[in-house]
């Protein structure tokens, strides 16, 4: 992987990191802002899944469906089927909130956020310890990102 790959997985890192700092924030409000912080949960897995691609040089097409993405990485990791539900959970929060009228549903609870977020912490840990395995790109990743966002799932969740 040449220096541009190798800075857009970091950029890809980085930026899910801020959309899970940033759903931790909007929650911790006296009154949390749920929807708001569960589309960034999405965004989290959304933009993580993205980074391992982009780590193995598997180009991806410009989508938001978490589904697809998890079927991408499952054709080079296996393993990656164990987040097929979560995708498939995940993925309309892209936009099941930010419109008027575009979902159905109630807005989310706390314990359906809080559900969210395990299924990201989850999804987070795996692509680190994937990328970890296999991954020059890891070594360009700025110290301690990757870890730093694992403990603060683990003592948060």
């Amino acid at each position: 992987m040449d220096e541009a790959g190798f800075e857009l997985v970091r950029d890809w890192l980085t930026r899910a990191n801020h959309d899970l700092r940033s759903a931790r924030v909007l929650v911790s409000q006296e009154d949390p802002l749920l929807d708001t912080a569960i589309y960034h949960c999405q965004q989290a897995a959304e933009k993580s899944l993205k980074a391992w691609l982009q780590s193995k040089d598997d180009p991806f097409p410009k989508t938001h469906d978490i589904e697809e993405l998890v079927k991408r990485a499952g054709l080079i990791n296996r393993d990656f089927g164990q987040f097929a539900k979560a995708a498939f959970v995940l993925t309309p929060y892209v936009s099941a909130f930010r419109y008027p009228g575009g979902f159905d549903e109630p807005m989310p609870t706390r314990a359906e956020f809080d559900a969210r977020v395990a299924i990201r912490a989850g999804h987070l840990r795996f692509c680190a310890q994937s990328a970890a395995k296999g991954g020059e790109a890891v070594k360009t990743i700025p110290p301690g990102l990757l870890e730093e966002a694992v403990e603060r799932l683990k003592t948060e969740l």
